[in-house]
Parts: C-alpha cells; structure tokens; sequence
C-alpha cells in the first residue's frame, strides 16, 4: 500500500476535521476560563453571559472557516464532541487537583449551568446551513 493510498482524500478530509473541531473547542475552552478569571467576583449570571457568548463566538469562527457548508447535523455533532469534551476535562482536572472544578461548565448547584450545557451542544448549530 502506498502513502498515497493510505490518506486517501476522504481519510485527509476526517482527519482534517477533527483536527479544526479540536482546535475551535481549544479555542472556546480558552476563552471560557478567561471569561470565568474576569467575571469571577461579579455576578454569577455575567459570568454565564461572557462564557455563552465565547462559546458562540468560537463556533461561529469555526463553522465560517473550518466548515462553511457544513449541514445542521454536522453542527450538531461538532456541539456534542465539545460538550463531552468539556464534560472528560472537568472531571480529569477536578480528579488531578483533588477538589471539584468547574471552570467549563459551571457549578451543579447553579441553574445556570444549564445555559452553557446548551451552548456548548447549541451554539455551532446556530450558524449551520439549512436545507429543505
């Protein structure tokens, strides 16, 4: 089998993507723990407000450079990968640091929560293409 058989443009076109929808949720990620360190003494609901619109912020880059025709069900999946991602770091970190950590999501006890976990599966299906 030669190289070129090998990464074949459908295996170059996956790869590809996965590589930009890891890339974009770095991205969203950063930005959220920024948004967390700035609102941190403020009022719990403007900490939501400023990771809500990073996350959609991040998924609007992505899907008007990573994926601009993508349909309504590749946004879909790209909200779900960043969301269990999401979900793997937080608790990966809060076993390391021995302690809970919340920075992605937000506190369990907190209504609000519920926000970002929308956001993070809703936000790229925000700007996917429609079709009828």
């Amino acid at each position: 089998m030669t190289v070129a058989q090998t990464f074949s443009p459908r295996k170059h076109r996956l790869l590809a993507t996965a590589a930009f929808v890891l890339l974009f949720w770095i991205i969203a990620v950063l930005l959220v723990i920024a948004a967390e360190q700035l609102f941190r003494h403020a009022e719990p609901w403007m900490s939501v407000a400023a990771k809500t619109i990073a996350i959609v912020a991040t998924a609007f880059a992505y899907m008007r450079i990573a994926a601009p025709g993508a349909t309504l069900d590749h946004a879909l999946g790209v909200g779900a990968m960043w969301l269990v991602l999401v979900i793997v770091v937080e608790v990966a970190v809060s076993m390391h640091i021995g302690r809970a950590w919340f920075q992605l999501l937000g506190s369990p006890d907190s209504a609000l929560r519920n926000v970002l976990l929308v956001a993070w599966i809703a936000a790229p299906a925000l700007f996917a293409k429609y079709t009828e």
